[in-house]
Formats: C-alpha cells, sequence, structure tokens
C-alpha cells in the first residue's frame, strides 16, 4: 500500500512538471530553419556540436546554392566544405551530407525517410536525429534527447537513466504519447532560460517545489 502511494504521488508530480511546462513555454519548437524535410535534415545533422543560431546563418547561403537533395548528391565533400567552415566538424559533415544524399537519391528517391529505423542507416544520423526529423518534419510522436533534454529530464526526476537511449525510453514512458514531441522542445527551452549545465537559476525557476535537482541544492 505505502509502495503504491509513493507511486501515485510520483504520477502526481510528474503530470504537474508538465503542466508547468506547458504553461510556461507553450508556442517551444525547433529553433532551426526550414522549409521542407531535406532542409530539416541538413540542419538537423550540422547542429551536432553549433548552435541552432550559427546553424540557421549556414542554411540561409547553402540552401539558395543547394536546393535539393539532387544537388547535394552531385557535389563532393570538397564542394560542400565551404558552405560549413563555420559549423563545428564540418569536413566530417560535409562527407556525412553528401554520402547521405547519395543514398537518399539511389535508395529512397530523394525522399527523406519518415521512419527512424531508415533515417538512423545514413551517415551522420544518430536517434537524436532521426527523432527530430520524424516530429518536427513529419509530425510523428517522438522524443529527442538532446544535452539539454538529457540534463533537464535527470534533474527534474522525470527519469534516471545514465545514457541517452535509456532516458528516451524511459521518458516515453512517462510522458503521454500525445505530449512527447512538445515536451521534448519544453524541455530544451527550460535547459536554454533556466537550468543551465552550470550555475542553474534555480532560485528563479517555476519548478523548484518539483524538482529533485532543486529538493537536493536546498533550494526550496
Amino acid at each position: 500500500m505505502e509502495e503504491r502511494d509513493k507511486r501515485d504521488k510520483e504520477t502526481i508530480r510528474i503530470g504537474m512538471v508538465l503542466k508547468r511546462l506547458a504553461e510556461h513555454y507553450p508556442q517551444a519548437k525547433t529553433g532551426l530553419k526550414y522549409d521542407n524535410p531535406y532542409q530539416l535534415f541538413v540542419a538537423t545533422v550540422l547542429s551536432a556540436q553549433t548552435t541552432d543560431e550559427q546553424v540557421n546563418k549556414i542554411t540561409a547561403d547553402l540552401f539558395a546554392a543547394v536546393p535539393s537533395v539532387f544537388e547535394l548528391a552531385r557535389m563532393k565533400p570538397s564542394d560542400l566544405e565551404p558552405y560549413l567552415k563555420k559549423c563545428g566538424l564540418y569536413r566530417h559533415k560535409s562527407r556525412y551530407l553528401v554520402e547521405a544524399a547519395r543514398i537518399l537519391v539511389s535508395n529512397y528517391g530523394g525522399q527523406i525517410p519518415d521512419q527512424r529505423d531508415e533515417l538512423i542507416k545514413l551517415p551522420g544520423v544518430g536517434r537524436k536525429t532521426a527523432n527530430v526529423i520524424i516530429s518536427s518534419a513529419y509530425g510523428k510522436a517522438a522524443i529527442a534527447v538532446d544535452t539539454h533534454v538529457f540534463r533537464v529530464s535527470r534533474r527534474l526526476g522525470l527519469v534516471e537513466g545514465s545514457t541517452v537511449e535509456i532516458v528516451e525510453k524511459q521518458l516515453e514512458k512517462v510522458i503521454p504519447i500525445n505530449q512527447w514531441s512538445d515536451t521534448h522542445h519544453r524541455l530544451i527551452a527550460h535547459g536554454r532560460k533556466i537550468c543551465f549545465a552550470r550555475s542553474p537559476r534555480c532560485g528563479n525557476c517555476f519548478l523548484k517545489d518539483l524538482c529533485l535537482y532543486g529538493r537536493r541544492r536546498g533550494d526550496q
């Protein structure tokens, strides 16, 4: 009975966390600028170890010069590199994008797959990138666990997993499926505005009374 009461209280706490996140970040969405799945695919690959703001500056010129996956597939990585020089790991990303584009043209008719299992077969695409694409480009339920989602969800006590994949699976269990994509963006927004990796603003956090990390710090 006592164990069940604990589970019930935890379910209520998590529900309140999700409700407040929704209230404070009702319009949260990806900061990447894109008009179609191809553009989101490229932008998401580029976003690894690079801010969304920097990616948007790069893709503004890139998409004007390389408007589709077909043009990208005809390039050499060395042709793409000048467009990506202000992006972290740009040589690796140039190779990944060109190789992926050739596979997309050859095996998928130039279409970006809407299935995670197909996307992660492409060079430079992991679970996070695939989940961003199927969620934002195709409206499918998915939780992309980036550094913010990993940090914030663990601090809030939504999950306790030690790897990205475990955290993703645990989040899928505690968050209703119709809130997966929105909660992903809300956790990122909270990580960028309040729950910083260093010196989080716990004293000003609207979740401090519900946060396990805040309780341990004594900020309540």
